[in-house]
């Protein structure tokens, strides 16, 4: 069953979507099968590639607004969203 989800999940005051916290994020989505994406300020880009991440340039604070689909979509999004909660 190919599921689709949504949600929106903020950085932490402190933290922005730099190299090392990037790295982490993609690297939980890698581990779905699902195709998902992040979107910032009208910008989208692929959460598997570190590369399209940086782009996005997210700043601390800013709310993230992650889709994917796939079999695996809600399980993606809460592992997506954990890994966020726990950048320091």
């Amino acid at each position: 069953m190919l599921t689709s989800s949504e949600t929106t999940v903020t950085l932490p005051a402190d933290v922005a979507l730099h190299a090392r916290p990037a790295a982490q994020f993609v690297r939980t989505a890698v581990g779905f099968n699902a195709d998902i994406a992040v979107a910032i300020n009208g910008r989208e880009a692929d959460a598997k590639s570190l590369l399209a991440i940086l782009a996005l340039g997210a700043e601390a604070g800013s709310e993230l607004r992650l889709t994917a689909s796939g079999d695996d979509a809600p399980l993606a999004l809460d592992a997506l969203r954990d890994c966020v909660a726990a950048f320091d």
